[in-house]
């Protein structure tokens, strides 16, 4: 199964050589994360593709993570920092619209949307919309091992930067997590020519019939 084979050779790459990824390959895992499961459907998060160099400087100030000043493209996974009544409804018309729906079909869903996200905080829709940004991450790491494009996803940045050079606040969200993409420098990655180490499956794994 090609899968497992691009899986075992995926590792999270410390040091990137100066080789784009080809805008084809990046859009193929965007594409994979625009696919990503989400919980309702909702994709209560953003993605930002920067491939500038002086913004990934910038990005990566206050970071001990020299991948996102030297990765091709750096993805930028932006969670809602709240989920509005208003979103809801133009998601519901738009899903509405692509099932070839009457308008008002999915009043049921619509109405169980409203009440659950009425019913918690600011600080849990926040957290629940992160949450879904880090589904779509998976995704894109398994995206990108398929294409053999290699990739980093990174806690370690200064969320206040990231959000601030980009202008995340204004627009509702805010930085959850990244991920950079690029191709291995085998000479200076001290992890390239690392075997993988993974616990045994009979440990990793519970079978309950």
């Amino acid at each position: 199964m090609n899968l497992i084979e691009n899986l075992k050779w995926r590792y999270a790459t410390k040091a990137y050589n100066n080789i784009k990824v080809t805008e084809e390959k990046v859009d193929q895992i965007l594409e994979a994360i625009n696919l990503s499961a989400s919980s309702c459907g909702l994709q209560s998060y953003r993605v930002f593709v920067v491939s500038n160099p002086e913004i990934q400087k910038k990005l990566g100030n206050d970071s001990y993570n020299g991948q996102i000043s030297s990765c091709s493209h750096l993805l930028v996974f932006a969670a809602f920092t709240d989920v509005s009544s208003t979103y809801i409804e133009d998601y519901i018309a738009m899903t509405e619209k692509q099932r070839g729906l009457d308008t008002g079909a999915l009043s049921g869903f619509r109405n169980g949307l409203h009440s659950y996200f009425s019913s918690i905080n600011a600080e849990q829709k926040a957290l629940w919309a992160a949450k879904q940004a880090y589904i779509a991450l998976g995704t894109a790491l398994i995206a990108a091992a398929e294409l053999k494009v290699d990739a980093t996803p990174i806690e370690g940045f200064n969320a206040a930067t990231i959000d601030a050079v980009l202008g995340l606040k204004e627009k509702g969200l805010h930085s959850t997590v990244i991920l950079a993409l690029g191709y291995r420098d085998s000479e200076k990655d001290y992890m390239a020519a690392t075997k993988k180490v993974r616990l045994p499956l009979d440990e990793m794994i519970t079978k309950v019939y």
